[in-house]
């Protein structure tokens, strides 16, 4: 299983905003092979930066399915609009990703 990250930090008062685009976007994840679940996960505000951080997670059979997705016209089109300026970001969203480990 393979687990694939993003994290975001969203101006502070663009929070609304930022679940908005996420709650009505066009997802075609469900087609892709080995796709398992998404979640969106809402983290803690940093007062001093300005930001409260957020954090998507997709869930994949394999590594090698979640980069079929990363080639995919699915993928394209999901990320047609990205930066387009809805929502404020500071910096760049951060990708991270993780095998699991079996057994542990």
């Amino acid at each position: 299983m393979y687990i694939a990250m993003n994290r975001f930090k969203v101006r502070k008062g663009g929070e609304d905003a930022f679940e908005t685009v996420w709650k009505t976007r066009d997802s075609s994840l469900s087609e892709m092979a080995g796709f398992k679940e998404f979640h969106l996960l809402r983290g803690p505000v940093n007062e001093k930066e300005g930001y409260t951080l957020f954090a998507s997670h997709t869930v994949w059979a394999s590594h090698e399915d979640f980069i079929a997705w990363t080639k995919s016209e699915n993928f394209r089109a999901a990320h047609r609009n990205a930066g387009s300026g809805k929502v404020s970001y500071i910096g760049h969203p951060q990708f991270e990703g993780f095998s699991v480990v079996e057994g542990a």
